[in-house]
């Protein structure tokens, strides 16, 4: 009589996601604050919402991974921080529209569900919702054998919020003179991960353990280094400032992203280099014999958001993101060209 075959034994563990749920629910419900959320553990998620609050609210959502720096986490074996990052990519796309961030969802699938690592994962996400002010309201654990490699897994987040509509942030009041403001990275956030591990591990030789000169710390850990989540600071200008776009440095770089908000008919001149870059941009530009305009549309080469409002308001709302710990520089203007070319220049 041949052996019974179970779920488990065709590799997916019931018990083992129960007893992860029991592992994640205190640290779930530390995002919750005074929201009365629904409990760890249903079919879905509910979250208390005031429309009274509002003149015409718009609900503004966003959804993102963290690409290959994952890879550098396996690499690592460090899972405590990669949380932060996914909350990070969500959350700064929303807050461009001028929106508060009200709750978060998470989705991790996995080969073979490993409870351990994955309580660490999600004690970065619970930690990214705590930084932006909003309710991990949910998420799906995905165990899926034979479809990730060993010991690996995959991440995606989903976030909504909510702005009024007569605040909503588009770009279109933008003019000529608008001073750009750039908001300061920490590093790599979770974008260029590709040609930055094949720069420094394949053509530069490096290990997670290296320490190249020019750096603080163990390459390791620069690249593990979490993504900025800006929603104190960006939220902050809007309420005190005429912020009139924002743009989030995701994959493309300065171009790439700046560009998607500057109305037709003008463009962004940026200064190159007027803001410090964290070192690790110049080790992966040195190793890869990168160009500058290469590393401008992959990386975001120290700046993570960038805010464009009238040029009088510059000195003033840069003091004011310094106060909230967010390090600010004025990084270029918005001029009408006079000849045919990009929406954004760096000079």
């Amino acid at each position: 009589m041949s052996e019974e075959i179970t779920y488990k034994s065709a590799g997916v563990d019931v018990k083992e996601g129960e007893r992860f749920v029991r592992l994640i629910k205190p640290l779930v419900e530390s995002t919750y604050g005074e929201s009365k959320v629904s409990p760890l553990g249903g079919f879905a998620g509910a979250f208390p919402f005031d429309a009274g609050a509002f003149s015409e609210p718009l609900l503004v959502s966003a959804t993102d991974g963290v690409g290959t720096k994952l890879k550098t986490a396996f690499s690592a074996r460090r899972f405590d921080t990669i949380g932060i990052d996914l909350v990070a990519m969500s959350v700064n796309d929303v807050i461009t529209c001028g929106a508060k961030p009200l709750f978060f969802l998470d989705y991790l699938a996995t080969s073979k569900l490993d409870s351990e690592q994955a309580a660490e994962v999600v004690k970065g996400i619970c930690e990214g919702c705590v930084q932006a002010g909003c309710v991990l309201i949910g998420g799906e654990t995905a165990e899926m054998p034979g479809f990730y490699a060993e010991g690996e897994f995959d991440l995606a987040g989903f976030c909504v919020g909510v702005v009024e509509k007569d605040l909503y942030i588009d770009g279109t009041g933008i003019g000529p003179g608008d001073a750009v403001i750039g908001l300061a990275s920490s590093g790599l956030h979770s974008n260029g991960y590709s040609l930055a591990r094949k720069v420094l591990f394949d053509v530069g030789g490096y290990s997670m353990d290296s320490k190249p000169r020019g750096l603080s710390k163990p390459l390791g850990e620069a690249l593990l280094e979490p993504t900025v989540i800006y929603s104190g600071a960006v939220l902050g200008l809007c309420e005190k400032f005429n912020v009139k776009a924002l743009a989030h440095m995701t994959g493309g770089g300065i171009p790439g992203n700046l560009s998607r908000v500057i109305p037709d008919g003008l463009f962004a001149a940026i200064e190159g280099q007027s803001w410090p870059e964290p070192p690790v941009f110049d080790l992966i530009m040195k190793t890869g014999n990168i160009s500058r305009d290469e590393m401008y549309s992959t990386f975001n080469c120290g700046v993570g958001m960038i805010a464009v409002l009238p040029r009088e308001q510059v000195e003033e709302a840069t003091s004011f993101a310094r106060d909230l710990l967010e390090a600010a520089y004025l990084i270029g203007e918005i001029k009408e060209p006079d000849t045919p070319g990009p929406k954004v220049r760096i000079l």
